[in-house]
């Protein structure tokens, strides 16, 4: 592995990142995406933007439902798969979501699956919210879909270990300095080792409502995908509708 502060290039680009995560859960994606687009109301036809898009698995399901969908996502190897699944309203790039992308407009940008607080930079979050506003139409919608980092904090899990086609992962996880690390160690048949190391930020409320106030003006609050209330102590979730100012 290369030595990168910015650990999300390699990581998501490897193959065994898309090994690990082979098999996240669509059904769970679908019924998300159905909630979300039937509380917002969002009009048929309407310009999304899917920020940190993966795969492509939640701008597949907002595609179905009728809207003109643009995925990004920083991985090559994520578009390259998310592209097999295109058509006239739905395109997928390869993008860094810290920078504003074209010139056009959405009504709507999802930013799903704890896709947000990779960076090391208090500025490179700020300036990706900014570069959010950019792109959102007047009084445009942000989703944001993140860890509750409260709960993180009381329930982390420090050590599993998976085996999966033949490669072993050993995956240790621990708190530092506000953020949630989590060590993989992969062993290949060959007995090659490869190391990776995710590092999310633990905002809670709090910290997104400072994040979000120059911009944006937080509307809702859920728990989870059926968007329940969001409590701090037993949701699983902490998803933000906020709207741009």
């Amino acid at each position: 592995m290369k030595n990168t502060n910015e650990w999300f290039k390699d990581w998501f680009n490897s193959p065994y990142y898309h090994l690990l995560y082979q098999n996240r859960d669509y059904n769970e994606a679908d019924l998300f995406i159905k909630n979300l687009s039937k509380f917002l109301k969002i009009r048929l036809n309407a310009n999304i933007l899917d920020l940190a898009c993966g795969n492509g698995r939640h701008s597949i399901t907002l595609n179905k439902l009728g809207f003109n969908v643009t995925g990004l996502d920083l991985s090559k190897n994520s578009i390259s798969i998310a592209k097999k699944s295109e058509n006239k309203k739905l395109n997928f790039h390869i993008h860094d979501m810290r920078n504003k992308f074209g010139s056009e407009s959405y009504e709507y940008i999802f930013n799903l699956f704890t896709s947000f607080g990779y960076f090391n930079s208090m500025d490179d979050n700020i300036k990706m919210l900014e570069s959010i506003k950019s792109m959102l139409t007047p009084q445009g919608i942000l989703i944001i879909d993140f860890l509750n980092a409260e709960k993180v904090i009381r329930e982390l899990k420090k050590h599993e270990i998976k085996t999966i086609e033949e490669i072993r992962f050993d995956i240790n996880k621990y708190i530092e300095n506000k953020k949630v690390f989590k060590e993989i160690s992969i062993t290949d048949p060959s007995g090659d080792i490869y190391k990776f190391t995710e590092r999310v930020q633990l905002f809670n409320i709090d910290d997104f409502n400072s994040l979000l106030n120059p911009n944006f003006e937080i509307l809702h609050t859920f728990g989870d995908f059926y968007l329940n209330e969001f409590d701090s102590q037993i949701s699983d979730r902490l998803i933000i509708i906020a709207q741009a100012k």
